[in-house]
């Protein structure tokens, strides 16, 4: 049996990490205090400094542990709104002679890397002793147990390691367990354990967006959950932010483009740009265009390779793809490495056919292999010229596993989780790599 122990290492990471805050927000301090031209006595900033520690705390930051993106979501929300009532709170004083609105500002946007930064150094330093790390127990079936401590395993960020028999929290996941038997393991583990994670059996919602209603005179509570980017007011807030990135990146876009276009013209003959038909929203078809990655009048090479590789037919009916496809150009191997052959379809967004993140634009040939019940839900909105399914393995996910990443980022979008997916994008470009 295991039997909970007052543990002093997590008060003491609780302080260490309240002090790696405190060190970045001074840091953002004394950096921006050089660019004054006349010195600022940092004694009157300490309580805006513990007014952001304390919009921290109350985002559960040092009590619950996250990963880095959950985490930096939490320090975005507590930048926010420490900023508005430091504000709100210099205002009603009057003491604008002490406080410059304009350090202020340029303080609170620095201050939000510098703290990520340090946040993400200092838990790479604590975590590295066992003493700050906490020791998990996983009840789960085998291919969820597999799943779940690989992920232990692997995201250091968390700070957990696993341990079956001493331990300090439990993950319990749902899936491979009748109810009957689940609340029984439920009702024995929280007798002898203070933290216990449930893993709904609903994986493919993000419960983190949902409310939950009571229903107190009868003891039951309701999950609200929605496909949310089916909502109007979410596809709006989408294109708004998308269509500003894009104009931003329209000027780097056109001379990467030229420069592309010259690397395609030296390495092989034939058209630089490459069209094909996709599904586009409610099914409508669409040209989307790309760089050309193959030679021209290629299929007699595929042909050949094909019957003396018999397996990756099997591979193809797999991946839809094939392992070494004999038709890519070496240039073209290159665009395909870094996605930059998707470069194009900046065109299809600009005409409103594509998003700039989004399911993928499915071949009108696959649409069976989506299935009835998917279909329904991805053919709902615009693909996009990346999405989840690019920054999540890419090359090595099946194709049912796109699809099931399409129907879980439509029905759990979030402006945050785009912001992510595009921030993941970039690594994939820029390393050539299927970011997770």
């Amino acid at each position: 049996m295991n039997i909970p122990k007052f543990n002093p290492f997590s008060y003491l990471l609780t302080l260490l990490l309240i002090g790696a805050d405190f060190f970045a927000l001074y840091i953002s301090f004394l950096l921006l205090r050089q660019t004054e031209a006349a010195p600022l006595d940092i004694a009157p900033y300490f309580w805006i400094f513990a007014f952001i520690l304390l919009a921290f705390g109350v985002q559960k930051i040092y009590t619950l542990r996250y990963d880095f993106w959950s985490d930096a979501l939490r320090v975005l929300k507590g930048f926010f709104f420490s900023f508005f009532a430091v504000f709100t709170i210099i205002s009603l004083a009057k003491v604008f002679d002490t406080y410059s609105v304009d350090f202020l500002l340029k303080f609170f946007i620095l201050s939000i890397f510098t703290t990520l930064f340090f946040k993400r150094v200092s838990k790479k330093l604590f975590f590295r002793l066992d003493a700050f790390r906490l020791r998990v127990k996983i009840v789960a079936d085998k291919q969820n147990y597999k799943t779940i401590a690989e992920e232990i395993e692997k995201n250091w960020y968390f700070g957990y390691k696993e341990d079956d028999e001493n331990y300090d929290l439990l993950i319990i996941s749902s899936r491979g367990f009748e109810l009957k038997e689940l609340q029984e393991k439920i009702k024995e583990f929280s007798h002898t354990t203070k933290d216990i994670f449930i893993i709904p059996y609903l994986d493919y919602f993000d419960f983190s967006h949902a409310t939950i209603i009571d229903f107190s005179n009868i003891r039951f509570s309701a999950i609200y959950i929605q496909n949310r980017l089916l909502s109007a007011k979410n596809i709006f807030i989408k294109a708004f932010f998308e269509k500003i990135i894009i104009l931003l990146l329209l000027p780097f876009a056109l001379l990467l483009h030229l420069f592309i276009f010259m690397l395609i013209k030296r390495d092989s003959q034939g058209a630089v740009f490459f069209k094909q038909q996709r599904l586009g929203k409610n099914s409508n078809l669409f040209e989307c265009y790309k760089y050309r990655t193959m030679h021209q009048d290629s299929q007699h090479m595929l042909e050949e390779y094909l019957l003396k590789n018999p397996d990756e037919v099997e591979y193809y009916k797999k991946f839809h793809k094939y392992k070494n496809d004999p038709r890519i150009t070496k240039v073209g191997g290159f665009l395909r490495k870094t996605s930059l052959d998707e470069l194009p379809q900046f065109y299809n967004i600009l005409k409103g056919d594509m998003n700039l993140i989004g399911p993928r634009p499915y071949l009108p040939q696959e649409l069976q292999d989506i299935g009835e019940d998917n279909k329904d839900i991805i053919l709902r909105v615009k693909p996009g010229l990346t999405g989840l399914w690019q920054v999540s393995g890419r090359n090595k996910l099946t194709f049912k596993k796109r699809v099931d990443l399409d129907v879980w980022y439509i029905q759990n979008w979030s402006l945050w989780m785009d912001f992510v997916i595009f921030l993941k994008t970039t690594k994939v470009v820029l390393l050539k790599v299927g970011a997770k």
